[in-house]
């Protein structure tokens, strides 16, 4: 016997944010006349305890089977309610949400009946739906207890540990033959000054020794197949070059030098070469970007010639951690003088600058003593369309890099400790020091006698040469906005360019993963309070600075958040997906291959020959850990024979015709 339809329906005022405009009040009661509706509702907070409570209450006690809510965002708040239809006892796809907020009153906030008609036919819509709704399941996969890490640096690191102590297995690997990344290259950490590499050499001790952790150095993915709990990856490991028995002389015996990009450039290092002191692995690995092929001599025997011994090997993987880190970025020829004035410097260029130095050595930048040093931020940074040089892909910078204040101001700290004579100017737009302990950097700079200078965004300094008989031999010019526009000139010994953050050029990546880049170029999350590590793409998760700029603390945060969402997922050894997703109606479907040929992902549709009535034919089959459930196969299906689960094409009809009709036909009178 069917189900006889008993429809509730609930409208929230959301707090004020949509009673501020719409009339709840009319549009539970215009529902309530609906045909099939059981209970009205208005609420002043559905999400809250008390509002689910009383959509749990009408479940049992009215028997309703279906629930429509008219709410905020489907986005915050469809779990919510999904856990309150589940503790009724009903299916919690028998569930449908109306997005009154974003769609109605934020919208139309100076028309309080446009907005309410408009709720009335938004939620008329949802109740049409709702008659058409069926109970779902969620998809069920197996799921391989293995975890991929991608990148070695403190994210990654971290991460890795994180689900492995969860007793999960996990693969790392790293494109560098050295671990540690960007950490690797500071001295020490704020807020707390401890020593950076020390810090990173534990962490990476912790990572090598625990059993379930595998690491791979040189290493990239070459593909990706497969799905949530069952990623297929091949990785491309370079071999090192050199083995333990004659790493050492080989390195010895090695002529060929390159820019040291540890260093920043300041350096050059040989083509056979470790990282820094206390690096991991321990053994020296070859350039092979940079090694130009000559045969070394080693104790005159016969010269030796270097060879890339590549290898491919597959692993399998349940989910997928991206930690790729992220880039300094390199100020353009110019800028700011760099590249044409070397007394313009970079800040990363200037830490490993004083890593360098002696203990009591004066400081000296090209052959001449640093009395004055000016420090800018912002550089590559909150740059402005139509006044900065926008970067190659046509795009400025117009992102804050977050760390640059705290950083800048970490410096003017140690330059004033190492060099107590020396005067120091802070040019800034905004000083941004958010973090705990971060605006302690910003007050002793004051009480050390750290001279800061404001500009405007649109009215960045000008650094040029001075005249060759100036006292110094850099000028740089600027607004002062602290003096209200003052015109100033300070003459400078060394220029400091307090550089952001680049997202990494990981383009092949990204498209074998098909995850998609934000407004900044980083890698974008699905939402950034409710799934703040999540990509679109199940299965793959952000760690670190692959995601957007963060400090040290930061990155470890949101890698735990990343480990922690590896673990739910696999943890159990299955993962759950949402049923919608594409279904075949193998009874209409005449094998034409329409479907097939639109869909933009990898085995989610295919046409597979199937017996019938002692007859070959061929039929779609949709895989549903493949399918996004895009909806791209029902719009050219010429029988209508594929529908997406809990969004089919009867209901989307049933929608349309809701809203369409008259005002005076949305109520059906008994």
């Amino acid at each position: 016997m069917p189900e006889t339809m008993k429809i509730g329906v609930y409208t929230c005022y959301c707090g004020g944010n949509i009673s501020h405009v719409v009339k709840c009040e009319q549009v539970a009661k215009e529902m309530g006349k609906l045909s099939d509706v059981v209970v009205s509702r208005t609420n002043m907070s559905l999400c809250s305890d008390m509002g689910q409570s009383q959509i749990e209450e009408d479940i049992k006690e009215l028997g309703v089977n279906r629930v429509v809510i008219g709410a905020c965002a489907p986005s915050l708040h469809e779990q919510t309610f999904r856990g309150a239809v589940v503790r009724a006892n009903l299916n919690p796809y028998l569930y449908h949400h109306v997005g009154l907020r974003e769609q109605d009153s934020w919208v139309h906030g100076q028309d309080e009946d446009g907005a309410t008609e408009k709720a009335i036919r938004l939620m008329a819509a949802g109740v049409a739906k709702a008659r058409l709704l069926q109970p779902l399941e969620p998809i069920q996969l197996g799921a391989e207890k293995q975890a991929l890490v991608i990148g070695g640096g403190v994210a990654g690191l971290r991460a890795a540990l994180d689900i492995a102590r969860q007793d999960l297995r996990v693969v790392l690997i790293e494109k560098s033959p050295f671990l540690g990344g960007r950490m690797a290259q500071l001295e020490t950490v704020f807020p707390t000054g401890e020593d950076a590499r020390a810090l990173l050499s534990d962490l990476i001790e912790e990572v090598v020794e625990h059993p379930n952790i595998t690491v791979f150095t040189q290493s990239e993915i070459a593909s990706v197949s497969g799905y949530v709990g069952n990623y297929g990856i091949q990785v491309r490991q370079h071999s090192r070059g050199v083995d333990e028995e004659n790493a050492a002389a080989l390195m010895a015996a090695c002529q060929q030098e390159v820019p040291d990009e540890f260093n920043y450039g300041l350096t050059n290092r040989k083509a056979i070469y470790r990282a820094y002191d206390g690096c991991y692995p321990s053994s020296p690995a070859v350039d092979w970007e940079n090694y130009n092929g000559e045969a070394i001599s080693l104790n005159g025997d016969k010269p030796v010639v270097l060879k890339d011994a590549t290898k491919m090997f597959d692993i399998s993987a349940g989910a997928i951690v991206v930690a790729t880190g992220f880039d300094p970025y390199e100020p353009r020829q110019g800028e700011y003088g760099y590249g044409e004035l070397r007394e313009v410097v970079t800040l990363p260029q200037l830490i490993r600058h004083l890593a360098l130095m002696k203990d009591g050595e004066p400081l000296r930048w090209n052959d001449h003593p640093v009395r004055d040093v000016g420090l800018v931020h912002c550089v590559g940074s909150r740059e402005l369309d139509g006044i900065d040089e926008p970067q190659e892909d046509g795009q400025v910078n117009n992102y804050c890099s977050r760390v640059c204040c705290t950083a800048t101001l970490h410096m003017t700290e140690e330059l004033r400790q190492r060099f107590p004579d020396l005067n120091i100017y802070d040019l800034y737009e905004d000083i941004r020091t958010y973090g705990r302990g971060h605006e302690d950097y910003y007050h002793h700079a004051m009480e050390d006698g750290v001279c800061f200078v404001r500009f405007h965004g649109n009215e960045r300094p000008k650094v040029t040469a001075a005249p060759t008989d100036d006292t110094h031999p850099v000028l740089v010019r600027t607004k002062d906005a602290l003096t209200y526009g003052e015109e100033i000139e300070i003459p400078v010994d060394l220029v400091v360019l307090a550089v952001g953050m680049m997202p990494r050029g990981i383009d092949d990546l990204v498209r074998m993963l098909k995850v998609s880049r934000g407004n900044d170029r980083f890698l974008l999350e699905v939402h950034p309070k409710l799934r703040p590590v999540e990509t679109a793409v199940n299965g793959v998760v952000l760690a670190g600075t692959a995601q957007g700029p963060m400090n040290i603390q930061e990155s470890l945060s949101a890698a735990s958040a990343a480990a922690a969402k590896v673990v739910s997922l696999l943890g159990q050894g299955k993962v759950e997906l949402q049923p919608f997703v594409a279904a075949v109606d193998a009874d209409k479907c005449d094998g034409s291959g329409a479907c097939v040929e639109v869909c933009e992902y990898e085995d989610a549709i295919a046409l597979e020959v199937i017996k019938e009535n002692w007859k070959e034919e061929k039929r779609a089959v949709v895989t549903p850990a493949n399918c996004s459930g895009c909806g791209a196969c029902v719009s050219v299906c010429p029988n209508r024979a594929i529908d997406v689960q809990g969004w089919t094409l009867a209901q989307y009809e049933a929608m349309v015709d809701a809203i369409a009709m008259d005002m005076t036909d949305l109520v059906e009178v008994a």
